[in-house]
């Protein structure tokens, strides 16, 4: 029995965790959908109440922001509300701090300057407005939290704009992207740091904000991606790419708080350097 528990386990970030764990010799038990599912609240009940951990790093989501807002709709809302209540719940009960993934898209991205943690949060998508409600139901259940707060999110172990990019780099020989976006890309592998940085430095209980450094467009993003690739990267306005959902157009968050513990953020264009080695690109 460890004192650690994840859910979401094989997603991109839950992957990222597990690794960071693993080469730091740190025991933890870890579960997909399929061995806990999180809007079954029996089934969270019986393994919080099994394996009682201390530290509960909540990784599972449901992250098809288009899909979101129709066909995804409902279970949107089952994993990211529902499924959070859940185990915010389980995670009060059996005495566990939890560690909850937010998301940019709590806010409406009509804010010119940085948002800060305790701006007025307004989501414009189904997703946003479920992963806002996440926050709500952790805050209403349990008073030992982290809520983080990240965007833009790139990694090893799943699909994302950086592997988007690659793939399409090798089919084309030139690629558009939007450049009226904004925003902070995040290395997984940042994150995972962050999270067990709070957690491990018993930091004050709260909401924060986590991505690397620096911010960018999305064109701005995929030209550093693509700088040692044969293809021409060409800037468009929003509207040449239509999506189901609202992407907000200026969500830069400020991540003085996630500073002022002392936790070290690299850039974005430093962490993207190190993964696209680590990948071996």
């Amino acid at each position: 029995m460890t004192k650690i528990l994840i859910t979401g386990a094989n997603g991109q970030l839950g992957t990222e965790l597990r690794n960071l764990l693993d080469e730091r010799g740190v025991a933890y038990d870890a579960f997909d959908a399929k061995y806990m599912d999180i809007t079954d609240q029996q089934a969270v009940d019986a393994k919080f109440d099994a394996l009682k951990p201390a530290v509960v790093y909540h990784c599972a989501a449901y992250t098809a922001v288009d899909k979101a807002e129709d066909e995804g709709k409902q279970v949107n809302w089952r994993v990211n509300e529902d499924g959070t209540r859940n185990v915010a719940a389980a995670a009060k009960r059996v005495g566990a701090k939890l560690v909850y993934i937010s998301t940019d898209y709590v806010f409406d991205g009509t804010n010119s300057d940085e948002y800060q943690v305790d701006d007025p949060t307004n989501p414009k998508n189904e997703y946003g407005k479920a992963k806002l409600a996440g926050e709500r139901a952790v805050k209403e259940k349990t008073d030992d939290y982290y809520i983080i707060r990240t965007s833009w999110v790139f990694g090893k172990y799943g699909k994302n704009f950086v592997y988007t990019m690659l793939r399409l780099a090798k089919d084309h020989d030139k690629l558009t992207v939007v450049d009226d976006q904004f925003g902070r890309p995040t290395w997984t592998r940042t994150l995972a740091e962050f999270m067990t940085y709070l957690v491990d430095h018993e930091e004050p209980f709260g909401t924060y904000q986590l991505s690397n450094e620096n911010s960018c467009s999305w064109y701005e993003f995929a030209k550093e991606i693509l700088k040692d690739q044969d293809v021409e990267v060409a800037p468009v306005p929003s509207e040449a790419y239509p999506q189901k959902a609202y992407r907000p157009r200026h969500s830069i968050m400020s991540l003085s708080k996630a500073e002022e513990t002392g936790f070290e953020i690299i850039s974005w264009q430093e962490a993207l350097a190190k993964f696209l080695t680590v990948i071996g690109e």
